[in-house]
């Protein structure tokens, strides 16, 4: 039988095997946000980015259930801006205007 991997399997894999990328990728899917404002995508981005991080370890930092922040980062999720906040700051990063 055939292992078939989903792109946010790939994914994973990449960043985990290249985490000096993670800093281009962020800035590129907020971009890409700012642009079409797909926030579905977004999170799946930022899901991807949680999972090679480690989402249990994330949940600590953030001060989050573990099932709270996968229903954040879920497809479905409408997480409030102090929850993406706590994510991207936990991440090691923080969320700063750019004027267009």
């Amino acid at each position: 039988m055939t292992d078939l991997r989903t792109l946010d399997n790939l994914e994973e894999d990449y960043f985990r095997r290249h985490p000096q990328e993670v800093d281009a990728y962020l800035s590129e899917i907020f971009d890409e946000y700012a642009r079409d404002g797909n926030s579905a995508s977004l999170l799946a981005s930022l899901r991807v980015i949680a999972k090679v991080k480690g989402i249990s370890a994330l949940a600590i930092e953030t001060g989050m259930s573990r099932q709270g922040l996968q229903k954040a980062l879920s497809s479905r999720g409408n997480p409030r801006l102090d929850n993406i906040n706590a994510i991207i700051r936990a991440l090691g990063y923080r969320l700063t205007p750019v004027r267009i």
